[in-house]
C-alpha cells in the first residue's frame, strides 16, 4: 500500500497542482466493519471492508491484466489484495482497540489479516480483511478507533449501517462516532506540517469511534 500511496500521491501533484496536493488528505476510503464474537461471548476480531475512492482505484488498477477489459475478478487482484495487507501492518491497520472502562483502558494488539481479498465494483476498489485479536476476549467495554495518524487517508464511516456486531451477547450494545468535519483547517496545512512532530498524530483529529458496552 506505501507504494500505490506514494505512487498516487506523484499523481496527485501533478493533476492537481502543488498547491492542492500539499493539502491532506490525499486517499479517501467509506469504511463498513462488523466486531466477531464467538459462541461464548468472546470477541475474536474485526472484519474491515474499505471503499478507496475512484481516483486511487483507477491508477491501483493501472498495469493489471485481465480476461475482460473493465472486469477485476478477485483471482485478478489477488496479488494487489496480498501487497495491501502486508503493508498495514506498519501502520497498526489503521486499527487500534481498547478494552475496558475510561481510564483504565488496555490496548488489544491483533494478530496479520485473513480472509482478505478485493473486489472491484462500481468503478472503486473494496478491500475486504478480518483483524484477529492476538487473544480473544470477553469485555464490559470496547473502544475501537479507525483512522490513519498522519491524515495521509481520510476514513468514513458509511452512512448505512456502518458498523455491525457479528455472535454478540444479546446484553451488548453499539455506538458510533464519527469525526467533526475538519477539513477546512487541514486545507491550511502543507505536507511539512504534517510530517513535524507536533502533527504526526493529527489524523486523530477525524478517528471514527466505535463503542461497546455489554451488560455483565
Amino acid at each position: 500500500m506505501r507504494r500505490l500511496i506514494q505512487c498516487l500521491s506523484f499523481v496527485v501533484v501533478f493533476a492537481l497542482g502543488a498547491s492542492a496536493a500539499q493539502a491532506h488528505p490525499h486517499v479517501w476510503i467509506t469504511a463498513k466493519s462488523e466486531l466477531v464474537y464467538a459462541p461464548d461471548g468472546t470477541i475474536t476480531g474485526v472484519r474491515h471492508a474499505w471503499t478507496f475512492d475512484d481516483m486511487f482505484s483507477t491508477y491501483a488498477l493501472q498495469g493489471i491484466e485481465t480476461k475482460t477489459k473493465g472486469v477485476y475478478t478477485r483471482e485478478e487482484l489477488k496479488p494487489l489484495a496480498q501487497t495491501n495487507v502486508e503493508s498495514l501492518k506498519e501502520y497498526a491497520f489503521f486499527t487500534f482497540a481498547k478494552v475496558g472502562a475510561k481510564g483504565s483502558q488496555k490496548k488489544e494488539k491483533f494478530t496479520d489479516p485473513v480472509d482478505y481479498y478485493l473486489d472491484y465494483k462500481d468503478a472503486a476498489l473494496t478491500l475486504h480483511f478480518t483483524l484477529p485479536f492476538k487473544t480473544p476476549f470477553k469485555a464490559d467495554a470496547l473502544a475501537i478507533e479507525v483512522f490513519d495518524p498522519s491524515y495521509f487517508i481520510d476514513f468514513q464511516l458509511n452512512e448505512k449501517d456502518p458498523v455491525t456486531l457479528v455472535g454478540a451477547p444479546a446484553g451488548c450494545k453499539l455506538t458510533v462516532e464519527r469525526p467533526s468535519d475538519g477539513s477546512a483547517q487541514a486545507q491550511t496545512m502543507n505536507e511539512q506540517t504534517f510530517l513535524n512532530g507536533d502533527n504526526s498524530n493529527y489524523g486523530a483529529m477525524f478517528a471514527n469511534k466505535i463503542n461497546v458496552s455489554c451488560a455483565p
